[in-house]
């Protein structure tokens, strides 16, 4: 246990000190392989549960401990209340970690505050609003939107939300019979052969592009475009939707303006066998010439809030404040304004996000119709779950798995 709380240590640093993306601190700290699936439900649950574990330690302790020392603390938590280790056990690991860390003079405060959080209950704030914010752990700004956007019980059922198990599209198999096979227990989605699945485990026919993984409502933002010829993925990364609408379209143009995340969508593209996708490093609130006019769809699929599968990202909510978000609403505005130049007569423009407060979706939808007359709002459809809003759908993690948004327009003749 010792040595996955210190991999756990290792990776949470980087998130807390640094303000690294939790899947990419994993993937650059070294953990031992035995241990690793252990060491990602630790680092996992303590970002998932940060506010309610920072919450524990005002509680229980008399001074606020550094920085590093806090970490440690909130991984014993964690081991302790949700995973149901042996108190005493992960006791003695934290004490142990902080001697190995060169902090063993701060041993016995680690002790007392672990065995009196082990030793009781910690009511939630008696405040209806701080309780919501500390029991999810969600910034304060994300849950007051919430609930102004959707009530107060509403607020409180998408907080709750947890994404319900990995999603599995398949392109060389049939999923239904794969899954079968396996004996792995599976849930239907509305789209052709896309899977829920409960504890299934990546095997080497991941690598060989028999079946990859895609949320269920980037899925159906995907069953939501029309086919055609050409497609813009005008903010592709990591690749998922080029990938799934590659199929449908004959030639794919996938966008990144970062050149090592661009690589991803070429390594995805390669594992799944699709030879119809170009990438190009590009920033696509900038106007390019040669696109001007050139696709049949351009898919903006926006930089946001990510609050809507904060579930598969629980970073979002350590790292997003509300100046965050209005930036991104700015920037959302320049990719859709930008890209519609590229936009065919009689041909579509997507819009979409991960997210579900309103400013980043149908209002951003309704701001563009009124300033580009070109274009007209088509209705949007899906079989998933969804609320209709002004300017398009929106997906809530309590009844689709995910907080997604997407609208369509048509750029008339």
């Amino acid at each position: 246990m010792l040595t996955t709380f210190y991999d756990a240590y290792c990776v949470l640093g980087k998130v807390y000190g640094e303000g690294a993306y939790l899947k990419q601190a994993l993937a650059d700290t070294p953990v031992e392989e035995k241990n690793r699936a252990l060491t990602t439900k630790l680092c996992y649950g303590v970002l998932e549960n940060d506010a309610l574990l920072t919450y524990s330690i005002g509680v229980l302790s008399p001074k606020s401990p550094k920085a590093a020392v806090k970490i440690v603390l909130k991984i014993a938590m964690y081991a302790i209340k949700f995973l149901q280790k042996r108190p005493y056990a992960v006791i003695d690991n934290a004490v142990e970690l902080v001697k190995k860390m060169g902090k063993g003079g701060v041993g016995g405060y680690v002790n007392a505050v672990l065995r009196r959080f082990a030793e009781r209950e910690i009511p939630l704030p008696e405040n209806d609003f701080e309780r919501l914010c500390v029991k999810y752990s969600y910034p304060a700004f994300a849950v007051k939107r919430l609930i102004a956007e959707y009530g107060r019980e509403r607020a409180e059922s998408i907080l709750a939300a947890n994404g319900g198990g990995s999603t599995l599209v398949f392109y060389g198999a049939d999923g239904k019979e794969y899954l079968r096979s396996l004996g792995v227990p599976y849930r239907e989605t509305p789209f052709e052969n896309v899977f829920s699945a409960s504890g299934f485990v990546r095997n080497a026919d991941y690598d060989k592009g028999i079946y990859t993984f895609q949320s269920v409502g980037s899925a159906a933002i995907c069953a939501a475009v029309e086919s055609g010829k050409t497609l813009l993925d005008a903010c592709a990364a990591p690749g998922g939707k080029s990938v799934n609408l590659s199929r449908r379209f004959e030639k794919v143009t996938a966008c990144e303006v970062h050149p090592h995340r661009a690589k991803l969508i070429e390594t995805y593209a390669a594992r799944m066998h699709r030879e119809n996708i170009s990438v190009e490093v590009k920033d696509s609130s900038a106007f390019e010439p040669r696109f001007a006019g050139a696709f049949d769809a351009v898919l903006c699929d926006v930089p946001c809030s990510g609050f809507g599968v904060a579930f598969e990202n629980p970073d979002i909510k350590l790292n997003k404040n509300e100046g965050d978000l209005q930036n991104l609403v700015l920037l959302q505005r320049r990719i859709l304004q930008n890209c519609a130049a590229y936009v065919k007569k009689g041909g579509y423009l997507y819009y979409s996000t991960c997210s579900y407060f309103e400013e980043e979706n149908s209002a951003n939808a309704e701001r563009f119709l009124k300033e580009n007359p070109a274009f007209s709002l088509c209705e949007a459809e899906s079989p998933l779950a969804h609320e209709k809003k002004k300017c398009g759908i929106q997906f809530l993690p309590d009844a689709a798995g995910g907080g997604f948004f997407f609208a369509k327009f048509l750029r008339r003749e």
